[in-house]
């Protein structure tokens, strides 16, 4: 065989575990074939080896009856496969196949007599997987005019008797191998990949991702110029698809990213596969077999030069964090080196390793099964030093998953590594340990188990989106939330594009019922289906379980119900944002605002309720500004109704007070009941809001209140209107007086903190008549306004003025809110 532009191509078990599969594998080798020298290492097919590995543990249990019906389903696999791709030499390859798997069964009869599988018969019996699909594929090749050859894979590569995962003897390998192409012909070599076998001829394996080391080997042996690794996915991904819907494939990657990827246990790569590449300079391309036109992944010595390229995250998962400190320190104990030399000792293999400064703690990370024989081993180890209470007791947090970002240019920017922890914190994910490596191309951490999926999506998000993912859970789909919904649906598409946040509704519920889905909700029509949803009598918090396990999760409160304080705590609990229209968890009383307040500070995320006062007025956030900046506020002055205002300004016009209180509810502009906005009892609310906002420790109750419109007791809004109309007479007369004393009638809220302790009213509530040049007497429509009279604005006033009601107003303010999280996460 010519070494030429040699290709060698490796297909896994499942590439060839079908016939459709098979038949693509055996066009593609054809095709390549005919451009040049090719030598071929495959798999055992479909689950073969996993059912090598049933028939040897039931043939150890005495069950040869059952060993031996498996044993028949590898070779009924086999046939099938053989007679699909070559139905006319189907008896001969059935033959064949009972011929190559005879052995089998007389091995299996063996080890039932004996109850006994060893390692080295274990790997006797796994080898006949790879032997009878390399046998197969040369056979059907030849028969689709393709030659080729079978070559066994234990007469080229030796190995140590380190059955299980045997040590490859690289120099002996490579002469094999060279000596071996002497003599082939042009024909394509179909070898076996993860069987080899010791000097004296024992069948040994090469144990995970075995077939991909043989390639490498073979690869490295013949003097090839590129491996390819033909599998069932696109090329390597940025992430696990299975955990990150938005991992995408990588076009490019350099020889060390790839080891890294390898060394922290990427699935489709592993350590020893890179090394032979890396050492000879050889590509390793990953391709899909069923999508061949796709370029797939290539790994080389050059890499991307792309600036912009993308990061890996890798996660090892079924791990155990093992943590040892001593007590006493001295230059003498070396515990990293002794606990490290006592697991090598051991075999117990070990992913992570992270020491303190000045050597008094490390953090081990092992396989979880391995955890208690981990935990043992050290305590042996360490038994004088923990009979002296020099250590502290062996601790182990299981499980665990191991999680990593793999850049080659990680080194050369900043703020990776704030980048890498900020995303985890702002989700709630503890980091347990963490490691960097000399080279800068990686960093690693230490996740729960039960944050992985949350800890890859939202790490993924950090690094390779351009846009920043948030998930919304939205309650209530009345004025505010229907507006909201309409303003998402047709904003989403301008907010990814030009401010690169991708917003998605994963939740949406009412009293009664609740959508939910991790991936989005689609928004077109999904009030309606809601409403063909059927009812739910359950909480809502399995709910918020999902949600914080999503990119940036934020509860949307739309509604104007009461008790949702629980809700919102158990919300914060789990790292989860509020965005609030809802003002009545902010009126409980003093010390309950507080502990909710304080909940969400203790737990690192955000309470943001600007439209509980004004709309989407910038009311709570101004208030705030002077309070943060050393500014003393004296006196607050506010119309905080735009419904009430909007009422005002039609009696003024001589419309009935019972028809504009209609006309202010059909606009949106009250709420859902209006005797709330008549009584005065949602502009107390929002008084009291902003009195606390000033650290007043104020109650409800400590309102002197006067309602706009006194409530009587009626059963039902529409039977409270009926009354109402029976007031009609007696307001047009209130407003003329008004209008006779030259005032305007206004429904205000006035905080004078200096009456604080002094047992008058520190907030009044109620109507007042006016004059000209009062910041309230022009308002018009539903306007609101709020003015501030502050030791630096003490002439004039700062004055907030615009729209203080409707559902699309305030819709845009939660929508406000929402953005501000956003923003503040992507550092804007």
């Amino acid at each position: 065989m010519s070494s030429t532009s040699l290709q060698v191509m490796k297909f896994g078990g499942t590439s060839v575990g079908s016939p459709t599969r098979l038949h693509q594998v055996v066009e593609l080798i054809g095709k390549h074939a005919r451009q040049g020298p090719l030598a071929v290492v495959v798999s055992a097919m479909g689950d073969t080896t996993d059912w090598l590995l049933d028939a040897a543990r039931l043939a150890t249990e005495g069950d040869l009856e059952g060993a031996l019906a498996v044993a028949t389903r590898i070779a009924d696999l086999a046939k099938a496969n053989a007679a699909a791709l070559a139905p006319g030499q189907a008896a001969a390859l059935a033959e064949r196949v009972d011929g190559l798997l005879a052995p089998l069964r007389q091995l299996l009869q063996g080890v039932c007599l004996t109850r006994e599988c060893s390692a080295p018969t274990r790997d006797r019996v796994l080898s006949f997987g790879e032997q009878v699909s390399a046998t197969l594929l040369a056979e059907l090749l030849t028969a689709h005019r393709t030659s080729a050859a079978f070559r066994d894979a234990r007469q080229l590569l030796v190995t140590d008797d380190r059955f299980g995962a045997a040590r490859v003897d690289l120099v002996r390998t490579r002469e094999r191998l060279q000596a071996a192409r002497e003599t082939w012909g042009h024909e394509v070599s179909v070898i076996p990949g993860f069987i080899a076998a010791t000097p004296d001829g024992r069948t040994t394996t090469l144990g995970r991702n075995g077939s991909d080391y043989t390639a490498a080997l073979v690869a490295q042996g013949l003097g090839a110029s590129e491996v390819t690794v033909w599998t069932d996915v696109l090329g390597l991904h940025t992430a696990d698809p299975d955990l990150v819907t938005d991992a995408y494939p990588v076009a490019h990657l350099t020889h060390g990213e790839g080891l890294e990827l390898a060394a922290v246990g990427a699935r489709m790569l592993h350590p020893r596969t890179m090394i032979p590449l890396i050492e000879s300079g050889i590509s390793l391309r990953i391709r899909n077999t069923m999508e061949p036109e796709h370029p797939g992944t290539l790994i080389d010595a050059i890499g991307s030069r792309d600036g912009q390229r993308p990061a890996c995250i890798a996660t090892r998962e079924d791990l155990a964090l093992l943590g040892i400190e001593v007590r006493k320190l001295s230059d003498q104990f070396q515990l990293g080196e002794r606990v490290l030399a006592a697991l090598r000792e051991a075999r117990v293999t070990v992913w992570m390793t992270a020491q303190s400064a000045n050597g008094q703690s490390l953090a081990v990370v092992v396989p979880r099964p391995d955890a208690e024989h981990a935990r043992s081993v050290l305590a042996a180890e360490l038994a004088q030093e923990l009979s002296r209470r020099e250590v502290e007791p062996l601790e182990a947090r299981q499980p665990v998953t191991l999680l990593t970002l793999v850049a080659e240019t990680m080194g050369h920017g900043v703020n990776v590594a704030g980048r890498f922890f900020s995303a985890l914190g702002a989700v709630g994910v503890n980091v347990r340990a963490s490691a960097q490596g000399a080279s800068s191309r990686s960093l690693s951490c230490v996740v729960d188990a039960a944050d992985t999926a949350i800890a890859a999506r939202t790490t993924h998000a950090a690094f390779n989106l351009a846009h920043q993912q948030v998930s919304l859970f939205v309650l209530g789909r009345g004025t505010v939330g229907g507006q909201l919904l309409a303003q998402l649906r047709a904003q989403q598409a301008l907010l990814r594009d030009k401010h690169g946040i991708a917003l998605r509704v994963v939740g949406l519920a009412d009293s009664k019922r609740a959508l939910f889905d991790a991936a989005g909700l689609a928004l077109d029509g999904v009030e309606t289906r809601l409403e063909g949803a059927a009812p739910q009598a359950r909480t809502l918090v399995p709910l918020l379980d999902a949600l914080r396990r999503l990119p940036v999760p934020i509860l949307v409160d739309c509604t104007a119900a009461g008790g949702l304080e629980a809700l919102y705590t158990e919300a914060f609990q789990r790292g989860i944002h509020v965005v609030a229209a809802n003002k009545k968890p902010l009126a409980l009383p003093w010390e309950a605002r507080e502990a909710l307040v304080d909940t969400a500070r203790r737990n690192h995320v955000a309470y943001h309720y600007e439209t509980t006062v004004a709309s989407s007025l910038p009311v709570i956030d101004t208030l705030a500004n002077l309070v943060r900046t050393g500014d003393t506020v004296r006196l607050i002055t506010a119309s905080l109704s735009g419904s009430l205002g909007f009422i005002c300004n039609e009696l003024t016009a001589g419309v009935p007070l019972s028809r504009a209180v209609r006309t202010a509810r059909e606009r949106g502009f009250t709420e859902p009941d209006p005797r709330e906005d008549l009584s005065g009892t949602d502009v107390a609310r929002k008084a009291l809001i902003l009195a606390r906002e000033l650290g007043l420790p104020l109650s409800l109750s400590d309102v002197a209140l006067e309602p706009f419109v006194a409530t009587d007791a009626c059963a039902s809004v529409e039977s409270f209107f009926q009354v109402l109309a029976t007031k009609d007479a007696a307001y047009a007369e209130r407003v003329a007086r008004c209008r006779h004393a030259g005032t305007v009638l206004r429904y205000l809220a006035r905080i004078d903190p200096s009456k604080a302790g002094t047992g008058s009213p520190v907030i009044r509530v109620g109507p007042v008549g006016v004059e000209a040049g009062h910041p309230a007497a022009d308002l018009r429509g539903s306007e609101s306004f709020v003015s501030f009279t502050t030791t630096r604005h003490s002439d004039f006033p700062l004055t907030v003025r615009g729209a203080g009601a409707g559902g699309a107003v305030t819709a845009s303010g939660v929508l406000a809110d929402i953005l501000r999280i956003s923003q503040t996460l992507r550092g804007r």
